[in-house]
């Protein structure tokens, strides 16, 4: 092999040679678009001049957790390398002697049931310890791939990615090893396992592949003491709806034998292909197909307009997380933002220690900010995953319900929507903003359970456009998840579109400006909510079932305070696509003027359980639009605090965050 590459080596390739101890009757072959290695495991050539992906999909440190993949036989980790650079292009006789190789030895190793592997739309998350434990992740990869129908699954394409969040290496190599173990043919693999959970959904649809694994846990702490999570996603894009979840639960009880393939792991960190036999993983740029997307839904020359603008600024706070990968590209390179309006851009495995949650509780460095005497025009964060967002204006914040109201609002300020509206939704703990500009344009409107996969089956219905949920997360059909940065560019969007016959020297439209010209049009919905986060499970179910109990003695027409009962119930939800039934979404109750409080546990944590208190209060007044969130709901934040008698149950005096 040695000689005849040597021999037939064009210029402009560089050859590393692989030299293993043998083993009797494999070869396997490598290729990627920027090396090519040829060995008794694989051949590489590497072309000079190939593409490379930005830097910052780089997570800024390696971890170091010493879990050991599924072992290889030495002969695959024992090798030795020598290199000949040369310079033009491979001939045609090279790669047909590239291509040679037989099919991946899968190994079938021995395990047994782990418990409590319940698999919900968000997938599994629990203590990053506990994946790390032997055979934990691999029981519940292995899970998935056995619950998926094997017609399909055999010889399709996956995505995988992640928030670049610790242990995400070390997964990212047992998930490809059994992915080639159970017969997917292709892997496309964000850069150093990094993908934001949008771009992820983009890449699926984009490259046609049958699914995704995410590796994430979302708004949570990253960190060998804190959260790791995987979910599975769909053909569309989509959360795996439930009657894959159960399935793949349904495996994790039954598991014996993990289909582990006899590679070696892969290098993640050059974008390029590798091939293991039958078996390929792409190791493709993390931005690119992502922003390819978003610029069919923005107008970017106009948005630079707004950047560019002397009396516009801007900061994005990525919190350490995962959009640090593609803030600078998107804001910095395409845009024009200076390289000053990022903060905290650099994703860390750890995520600096912090709390990637979007909030005013979380974001508290952005908040100062944007609360100072010298805020910027614009600020905005997003989360651990990429998939929520906070927005906020100079010394001004925007809910999230009132937020997905004015994207909707003003959507002929986004390209994406030129041809219309095809329907608005929310869930059903989110603010009734939406509900009135959804009313004033005459188009669609559903309410559904928390939970992406519901806006997912009324968008592939053709449906729905733009969708939000009160916990940050605002999105469209132009992918299957919640999306951050979207919502970014959406709300500059509303301010380029708005400024853009503003002179440099006249007043620019702010922030405040678009939500107060909102309120004056369609009224002010007041709205907060209260997380009790980490509250023992039997107080907090225990206060939910005296809720219930109260519901049961509040018939419409029952007093409360100063309210009047018009529903008092657990929400339920019959989807309008497929006939399916959600139950018990959210204890409520809405009174006669409109007014609500729900009451909902929580479970996107991996320990205890969060209490959410939601209230809800609309105002027509316009003079008392100005007010803060909490002075306008006090008598309503005080009577669902003692008709569900939360502080006493859960022994907590206050919320952990207050949005």
């Amino acid at each position: 092999h040695r000689s005849a590459l040597i021999n037939q080596r064009p210029s402009g390739i560089s050859v590393t040679f692989a030299t293993p101890e043998p083993i009797k009757g494999i070869m396997h072959s490598s290729i990627t678009s920027s090396s090519v290695r040829l060995s008794q495991t694989g051949a590489v050539a590497s072309r000079k001049g190939a593409s490379a992906a930005p830097a910052k999909c780089v997570p800024a440190k390696a971890s170091a957790t010493g879990i050991k993949s599924a072992k290889l036989p030495s002969q695959l980790r024992n090798h030795e390398t020598e290199q000949l650079s040369t310079s033009s292009v491979a001939t045609m006789a090279t790669r047909q002697a590239l291509s040679v190789h037989a099919a991946v030895a899968v190994k079938a190793v021995p395990t047994t049931p782990i418990a409590g592997q319940a698999t919900g739309t968000s997938g599994l998350r629990k203590k990053t310890k506990v994946f790390m434990g032997e055979n934990y992740l691999a029981n519940w990869v292995q899970s998935l791939f056995s619950a998926l129908p094997q017609e399909e699954l055999k010889g399709s394409s996956m995505v995988l990615g992640g928030d670049g969040r610790y242990f995400n290496k070390e997964a990212s190599q047992i998930i490809l090893k059994l992915a080639a173990g159970n017969g997917v043919r292709k892997m496309y693999v964000g850069q150093n396992g990094i993908l934001a959970t949008p771009a992820a959904s983009a890449v699926i649809r984009k490259r046609q592949a049958y699914g995704g694994l995410i590796m994430s846990a979302s708004h949570n702490p990253a960190g060998p003491d804190e959260d790791w999570g995987i979910k599975f996603n769909y053909t569309g894009g989509e959360p795996a709806p439930e009657k894959i979840t159960d399935e793949i639960y349904g495996y994790t009880q039954k598991v014996t034998a993990l289909n582990m393939a006899d590679i070696p792991d892969v290098d993640l960190s050059k974008v390029g292909v590798t091939k293991f036999g039958d078996f390929e993983v792409e190791v493709i740029d993390c931005v690119a197909d992502y922003l390819e997307l978003l610029k069919e839904c923005f107008d970017f020359d106009m948005i630079k307009a707004l950047l560019a603008r002397p009396d516009f600024s801007m900061k994005f706070d990525a919190m350490h997380a995962v959009t640090g990968a593609y803030a600078a590209p998107i804001f910095v390179n395409e845009l024009g933002a200076p390289a000053s309006s990022l903060v905290n851009d650099t994703p860390l495995e750890d995520f600096g220690g912090g709390h990637p949650d979007p909030n005013l509780t979380y974001a508290k460095e952005l908040v100062a900010t944007m609360f100072s005497k010298d805020a910027a025009a614009f600020g905005a964060a997003s989360d651990g995953d990429g998939d929520r967002n906070m927005i906020l204006g100079n010394n001004f914040f925007i809910t999230p319900s009132d937020s997905v109201a004015m994207i909707a609002a003003n959507a002929a300020a986004i390209p994406y929507f030129k041809t219309g509206i095809k329907g608005l939704a929310r869930s059903m703990p989110t603010s009734a903003a939406l509900d009135r500009v959804a009313e004033k344009m005459g188009v669609p409107f559903f309410e559904t359970p928390t939970g992406w996969k519901f806006f997912g089956n009324l968008m592939d219905a053709g449906k729905l456009s733009i969708c939000g949920e009160e916990s940050f997360g605002t999105g469209a059909d132009h992918v299957r998840e919640k999306d951050g940065i979207w919502a970014v560019l959406a709300w500059l969007s509303i301010l380029a579109y708005k400024n853009k016959d503003v002179p440099a020297d006249g007043k620019l439209v702010t922030v405040k400006d678009v939500a107060m010209e909102h309120w004056k049009t369609y009224g002010r919905n007041f709205f907060s909510r209260y997380d009790y986060e980490a509250c023992e499970s039997d107080k907090a179910n225990a206060m939910m079932d005296y809720v219930r109990e109260v519901q049961a003695k509040s018939p419409p027409g029952t007093k409360m305070g100063s309210y009047e009962v018009a529903i008092a119930d657990d929400f339920e939800y019959t989807d309008p696509i497929d006939g399916s039934v959600a139950k018990k979404q959210g204890l409520r109750f809405v009174f006669t003027d409109g007014s609500r409080i729900i009451f909902r546990l929580s479970g996107t944590g991996s320990a205890g359980a969060t209490v959410r208190l939601y209230i809800e209060q609309y105002e027509a007044d316009e003079t008392k639009h100005g007010l803060d969130a909490q002075e306008g709901l006090a008598t309503l934040i005080q009577l669902a605090l003692s008709t569900s008698r939360l502080q006493e149950f859960t022994g907590r005096e206050s919320p952990t965050v207050i949005t």
